[in-house]
């Protein structure tokens, strides 16, 4: 989402980092530059403004002019000029004291199109992953009964229960009634999916304020387009003008938003950002860390949010057995075939490379995804025994691979030439102290940009290479292999000394 605001923000950074002092017309330019960016990002303009005269005056202070690198040190004045304008800290639901007797609950309130229904079965399955807390989901969308099909939909998709009453048109009865069934089926949280409207108007208010009086939720969560830009402001006004609404949660940041959303409507409201959407599916919900998303927005890419995608996938047990696998080079196609698997519920190969600094702007075009599929009809055209001893993979085999898998011989041979590389590459690195989940899952950091790299039949990747225009992905992964064995061999050379030494 924040792809254009993130490249010009570096066009603006490199008048700064490219001096040797600060001054205050090189600082002037370079901060018409940012404000120019805030702007382009449909970032409010007196938020905007606020924004770059607090940063201009921190930036011109005694510290950072006499700094060795004054460029480096106005871009953390902007890092953290940015976690203060998103709130400093991640906001938690206040649902601590549901239970089935009294369940909590949470009213999710905005304009049509903006992603309620989604949002409420992805926040349900949110709360039962993460807290352990069983939701009913409650239809309180009356005026269009499709909302109320796809909210049953979703909830059966989540083995939750929904409560619904296509009869009534009397919303705070269906509330109401809802409240009651979540007792008796003993569920500790009701989350209420509203009705929304094109455009704010009395009625939809006044409904909404009649559920509020009603009901009193713990939670009144305004759900909001991150493609809304300026109107971001006033729709967030309007709602909390008449709700008192507790925080936001902004939907399709995977989109081509321009991101102000995000940057005016906490400091419009002063209610937080509590959660982002990222994706169509029910685990494609993140909470809100403003330090996280300031790093996204300067291109540093977001490595927590990753651990944190891979740890629901990964059990700690099986993830120490795979690193085994990667460290002693017998990772096979079996492995890697969960990996694809894997990779895809966590939201695909592009989105997760995407929190990886200098990731922020791979070009579409070189990552087709499409070509993955290739990639996994030919391991699935393998035997059993082949998948797990990819040498035993003879001519004849490679031909009744490559009619299995609509592809052909020569793609066959290239798919494992590619994997054995990447094997070894991911096993020296491995062997080089790279440990943990993310090291297992990702070969030790190089790893999932190797992966990137078989998967377009190329050999390894670099993290960063993407990001560096000036050399080719096949250039640049060439390159990075090339940098892994260099070190392995190293790391190898040094043990073998140090063994020396003590014989």
């Amino acid at each position: 989402m924040f792809e254009s605001l993130t490249d010009k923000l570096h066009y603006a950074f490199r008048k700064l980092t490219g001096t040797a002092q600060i001054s205050e017309s090189n600082m002037a330019e370079a901060m018409g530059e940012v404000r120019n960016a805030l702007l382009s990002a449909d970032v409010n303009y007196d938020i905007a403004n606020k924004f770059i005269e607090d940063v201009k005056q921190e930036c011109l202070g005694q510290d950072v002019l006499k700094s060795i690198t004054p460029g480096q040190q106005a871009i953390k004045i902007v890092y953290d000029r940015l976690i203060l304008l998103m709130g400093e800290t991640a906001a938690e639901l206040n649902i601590g004291g549901g239970t089935p007797e009294n369940p909590s609950v949470i009213m999710l309130c905005g304009l049509n199109g903006n992603g309620k229904t989604t949002t409420a079965a992805k926040l349900a399955n949110f709360l039962l992953k993460k807290h352990k807390k069983r939701t009913l989901l409650a239809a309180c969308d009356l005026t269009r009964p499709a909302a109320i099909d796809q909210l049953e939909v979703l909830g059966q998709s989540l083995a939750l229960p929904v409560y619904t009453d296509r009869t009534s048109k009397d919303v705070v009865a269906v509330a109401q009634a809802a409240v009651a069934q979540a007792k008796a089926k003993g569920c500790p949280v009701v989350l209420l999916d509203t009705a929304g409207r094109l455009q704010i108007d009395e009625p939809l208010v006044q409904e909404l304020v009649r559920v509020k009086d009603a009901i009193h939720p713990q939670e009144i969560l305004l759900v909001a387009d991150a493609a809304l830009g300026q109107e971001a402001v006033s729709v967030a006004k309007h709602f909390n003008d008449a709700l008192d609404v507790t925080g936001i949660i902004l939907t399709k940041l995977d989109g081509d938003a321009r991101g102000g959303a995000a940057l005016s409507m906490r400091q419009t409201i002063g209610k937080p950002v509590k959660f982002v959407t990222t994706g169509e599916q029910t685990i494609d919900l993140e909470t809100f860390h403003p330090d996280r998303m300031a790093s996204r927005i300067l291109g540093m890419g977001d490595i927590l949010t990753l651990v944190e995608r891979a740890q629901t996938e990964f059990k700690e047990e099986e993830a120490r057995k795979l690193e085994e696998k990667v460290r002693n080079a017998t990772f096979d196609f079996e492995d890697f075939l969960t990996q694809l698997s894997r990779i895809k519920k966590m939201g695909g190969l592009m989105s997760l490379l995407k929190f990886l600094p200098g990731m922020n702007n791979i070009p579409a075009e070189a990552m087709d995804e499409k070509s993955f599929r290739q990639t996994e009809a030919i391991i699935r055209s393998m035997t059993p025994e082949e998948r797990r001893l990819p040498d035993t993979i003879n001519a004849s085999r490679r031909a009744r691979i490559a009619k299995g898998s609509g592809s052909t011989p020569q793609a066959v041979t290239e798919q494992i030439k590619v994997f054995m590389n990447m094997r070894e590459v991911m096993s020296q690195v491995s062997r080089g102290g790279a440990s943990s989940m993310m090291g297992t899952l990702f070969g030790g950091g190089a790893g999932l940009a190797n992966l990137a790299g078989m998967m377009q039949n190329r050999t390894g990747g670099a993290a960063g290479s993407f990001a560096n225009k000036g050399i080719s992905h096949q250039d640049a992964s060439s390159r990075a292999s090339e940098k892994a064995r260099r070190d392995a061999k190293r790391k190898a050379e040094k043990a073998a000394r140090k063994k020396n030494r003590r014989h």
